[in-house]
């Protein structure tokens, strides 16, 4: 099957298709089991477990496509040939946790010291900008694959550090600054990513004005 994007670029998604039985993923695992995971399963899988637990209610957002070309190899059978995304998305995730209005992005690099600008889009920058305007808490789950190490960047240092790449600074985000203002996420049982814990530090932080 072929998607297009709005401009009628081809996409191509090297993504690993989300597990089937989420709810087979509940069960008590280790995390040896869950290391050929990707960080978007890893997240739905949390955000199941806390939907369940009732914490939060945090959903993957879905994208809209256009159907235009679809196969029928036999009479209750129908294969989709042909898609377009109807539009560029914004960001991945977005719920609602103690009564306040949640969106994110999740991105994975392969790079050890800096996390490129690449991986994001205007487009998802001035949806943040939009989201942080009526007050809603935005940030980014940024996972450094080879070290496995796991942060949440908030929405508001990534757009400041963005404007001013656009101006001539460093087209990415040194390790440095992700450890010194981001929050590490440490891998667990279940949820895999608690990230909730740091958005609890995050809010904490805008609480005090820092």
């Amino acid at each position: 099957m072929v998607f297009h994007y709005p401009n009628g670029q081809p996409y191509s998604n090297n993504e690993t298709k989300s597990t089937k039985n989420q709810a087979q993923q509940l069960k008590a695992t280790t995390l040896f089991g869950n290391r050929g995971m990707t960080l978007e399963e890893e997240l739905n899988h949390s955000n199941q477990y806390y939907r369940l637990h009732e914490t939060a209610v945090i959903y993957k957002k879905p994208t809209p496509i256009q159907i235009v070309k679809v196969d029928y190899p036999a009479r209750s059978q129908a294969v989709i040939k042909e898609a377009y995304f109807k539009q560029a998305s914004t960001t991945d995730y977005n719920g609602v946790y103690q009564r306040r209005y949640l969106d994110f992005e999740a991105k994975e690099t392969k790079n050890k010291t800096a996390f490129p600008f690449r991986n994001f889009h205007q487009h998802q920058i001035e949806h943040f900008r939009a989201c942080l305007h009526q007050g809603g808490i935005c940030f980014v789950i940024m996972k450094f694959v080879p070290l496995q190490r796991l942060f949440l960047y908030p929405a508001t240092r990534l757009i400041s550090r963005w404007d001013a790449q656009v101006n001539g600074a460093r087209k990415s985000i040194p390790l440095s600054d992700v450890i010194e203002n981001g929050f590490e996420i440490k891998y667990q049982l279940n949820p895999i990513i608690p990230y909730l814990d740091a958005v609890d530090l995050l809010l904490m932080q805008q609480n005090k004005g820092v």
